[in-house]
């Protein structure tokens, strides 16, 4: 029997809620006054988000999906990975990036490191395509790194102004949310829905990989223009949408035959994330066109509506799912209406961000009450995630058996 230890999965869910809430004082800091650095406040909201929450809960969901003997090693850098965590989450907000947020987050990347050499070594997964994808997650997130440990040169050599210095910030971002996340989330998917290895799913796998070294293309092409990159990046944008015709392909009967048979909440988390993939293939085809794809970069409503489409509606989205699917969670009343406290959050956020950012793009200037508007759908989403964490801390029989 596998059990996915309580103090685990908790201790994600109050990174995420600790993010969220960071979150929703960023909102407030455009309606009223907070007291402290906005862009430092981001930094703390962004890596408490993607380290403390996806990172940790992708990390426990392998952990205890793929590795059949658990040593006390993993365990151990679990805490110090959190420590890490909690470095960042107290330093960043005060400092930015100075020398005790560098050293948390130079330990996180020493962790990820010797999980993923761990994890690597250990894997028995008796279905070859999920390994597949696990290790491909696994190979993407170190090569994100890459990206972070140029920026200490691109700063004394260029910088923070230099296209060296945000390409290697934007290398980090696109193949952790379009690599490690991603590839992980698809690996636990494909074998919570016992998805084999066939000619059509070997075709998935190679051109999604394909199309995510090509797509890095567009976020290098907004600071070192090339001719050939918008060429590069319209291949990549193709074999997304080819590998989401595969992706639907295969999902279909598993998705038929296993899902529709759960309860209503799981089926509309699973609906709702899959949607959310869908639309993040289908709006990446924007990017093909030259005028918008160039300024892109400087309207802020589209960037951040599409990476809160990613963290939030594509993986967060999945990360709840999966924990009912494994019976980690038990999808209580209130339950119930923390995800949908935090699903209307989302949904309001992101129809103000792509509706105010489109006024914008057509010169017709700014919503009233735009960002009292935004603060206060925002409010959903700690609420939300609040009540789930609740539920979960509340459950008495919470130690059950994963499929």
């Amino acid at each position: 029997m596998i059990y996915i230890p309580k103090k685990f999965v908790a201790t994600c869910l109050l990174n995420f809620l600790v993010a969220a809430l960071l979150g929703l004082l960023l909102r407030y800091a455009m309606v009223g006054e907070i007291g402290i650095n906005y862009r430092f406040l981001t930094h703390a909201h962004s890596h408490v988000a993607m380290l403390g929450w996806v990172y940790l809960m992708l990390f426990t969901f392998f952990l205890y999906y793929f590795v059949p003997y658990k040593g006390r090693v993993y365990n151990r850098l679990f805490w110090l990975t959190q420590l890490s965590v909690l470095g960042m989450m107290f330093s960043f907000p005060f400092q930015g990036y100075a020398a005790v947020s560098i050293s948390f987050s130079t330990l996180h990347i020493l962790c990820s490191y010797a999980f993923a050499y761990r994890i690597w070594k250990d894997l028995k997964i008796n279905n070859p395509l999920v390994e597949s994808f696990v290790r491909w997650a696994l190979v993407f997130m170190v090569l994100s790194t890459v990206g972070v440990w140029c920026l200490g040169p691109a700063v004394g050599l260029m910088g923070k102004t230099s296209a060296f210095y945000q390409i290697a910030i934007q290398c980090f971002l696109h193949f952790q949310f379009n690599g490690w996340f991603l590839f992980a989330v698809i690996a636990v998917l494909f074998h919570q829905l016992n998805i084999e290895k066939t000619k059509t799913s070997k075709v998935f796998l190679y051109v999604l990989i394909a199309a995510t070294i090509c797509t890095l293309a567009l976020p290098v092409q907004w600071f070192a223009p090339h001719g050939t990159l918008p060429y590069i990046n319209a291949i990549g944008v193709v074999l997304q949408l080819i590998a989401l015709y595969y992706f639907l392909k295969l999902i279909k009967i598993p998705y038929r035959t296993i899902i529709v048979k759960h309860q209503k909440i799981l089926r509309v988390l699973y609906a709702f994330s899959l949607g959310c993939f869908i639309l993040k293939m289908v709006l990446q085809t924007t990017a093909v066109i030259p005028n918008f794809s160039i300024t892109l970069i400087y309207h802020k409503n589209f960037i951040i509506g599409f990476i809160h489409l990613m963290m939030l509606g594509v993986i967060s989205g999945f990360l709840f799912a999966f924990l009912i699917f494994s019976k980690t969670i038990k999808p209580s009343r209130i339950f119930k209406l923390g995800i949908y406290s935090f699903l209307i959050g989302f949904s309001l956020t992101e129809l103000l961000l792509a509706y105010q950012g489109g006024l914008l793009y057509f010169g017709m200037g700014q919503l009233q009450q735009y960002h009292q508007l935004l603060f206060w759908s925002s409010m959903f989403l700690p609420l939300g995630i609040a009540i789930i964490s609740t539920s979960y801390l509340k459950q008495k029989h919470y130690v059950q058996q994963t499929s």
